[in-house]
């Protein structure tokens, strides 16, 4: 990955990982990197395809990682 990927990370708190997928909470409000509001929780796609269960409707950023791996960030 990427070493702007790598400090992003570095900042946020991990809360759950699997097979297909890392989730990340945003504890100290830093900026999305696509829309510079702070995000809630960073998604990364690590597998083929996953399947997100939400609870309450949330706006979504995308990008990708250098490994073209999916990031999404959630706004609450």
């Amino acid at each position: 990955m990427d070493e702007d990927y790598d400090e992003l990370v570095s900042y946020l708190t991990p809360r759950e990982e699997t097979e297909s997928m890392k989730r990340y909470q945003n504890t100290t409000s830093i900026p999305c990197p696509v829309c510079d509001e702070p995000f809630a929780d960073l998604v990364i796609v690590t597998g083929q395809s996953t399947s997100l269960e939400l609870s309450e409707p949330l706006d979504i950023c995308v990008s990708r990682t250098s490994e073209q791996k999916p990031m999404l960030f959630t706004h609450q």
